[in-house]
């Protein structure tokens, strides 16, 4: 009989911590866009600009809509976007799909050494070690590569928290990390000493799946964008 990997998962009182530190600010943020959209509601209503508008473009959500769609393929190319990768199979029809990437002056086996290590209880993330500790996380960003930590294999526990993380699906070492929860990482290789490193991150389809992206979307582009180019800036300065 096949073993059962059980996800480990956070307290009640950890998943209060972390739900607050991770959803307030786009709580925030909506309740802002909110706001400003009944106020601007009010201003056409009255004939009048709203109190700020810059142009018209912008007042009226075309300009708006570019920003807010922009971050969602950051450092990535139209033919990036849509190209199929490794992992695409774990959400084969997503209602959402973030694709972020970064490009590293050092060779795919040098970058490689640097995402094996990724997890709370190796390495850390690169990312805002202070923001992920206030949710409680305990973390640390490790600034060498470390030996001991370079096996990855399918069904082990990436940690995001000390109490809980992302089970491996699928490991191709040097050139593919896949998590469950649709998010997963490929490298390849852009020429001689040179690598892109590319994030994917695929919602499935559902109205609760769908509302979680957009909570989660603000906190996920910030720190997935500050570890790519913490894995860049590290394996750029590897001897």
């Amino acid at each position: 009989m096949n073993d059962v990997v059980r996800k480990p998962r956070l307290r009640p009182l950890s998943a209060v911590r972390v739900a607050l530190v991770v959803f307030i600010g786009p709580v925030m943020l909506v309740a802002a866009t909110v706001a400003a959209a009944a106020e601007a509601a009010r201003s056409l209503r009255a004939g009048r600009p709203p109190a700020g508008a810059i142009d018209s473009d912008a007042w009226r959500g075309g300009g708006v809509r570019r920003r807010a769609a922009a971050h969602t393929r950051v450092g990535v190319s139209t033919q990036e976007r849509s190209k199929a990768l490794v992992g695409d199979d774990t959400v084969p029809r997503p209602s959402v799909q973030h694709t972020r990437a970064v490009t590293i002056d050092a060779p795919t086996k040098q970058v490689w050494r640097w995402l094996a290590q990724i997890g709370q209880d190796r390495a850390g993330f690169y990312s805002y070690r202070w923001l992920e500790n206030l949710a409680g996380c305990r973390m640390r960003n490790a600034d060498r590569v470390h030996p001991e930590w370079q096996q990855r294999e399918t069904g082990d526990q990436l940690l995001l928290h000390h109490e809980t993380g992302l089970q491996v699906l699928a490991v191709d070492a040097g050139r593919s990390l896949t998590l469950d929860c649709g998010w997963y990482f490929v490298l390849e290789c852009d020429g001689p000493d040179r690598s892109r490193l590319l994030a994917r991150w695929r919602i499935a389809s559902g109205p609760l799946n769908v509302a979680f992206a957009l909570l989660f979307d603000l906190p996920h582009f910030l720190m997935e964008r500050k570890m790519l180019l913490g894995i860049k800036s590290r394996a750029e300065n590897t001897s």
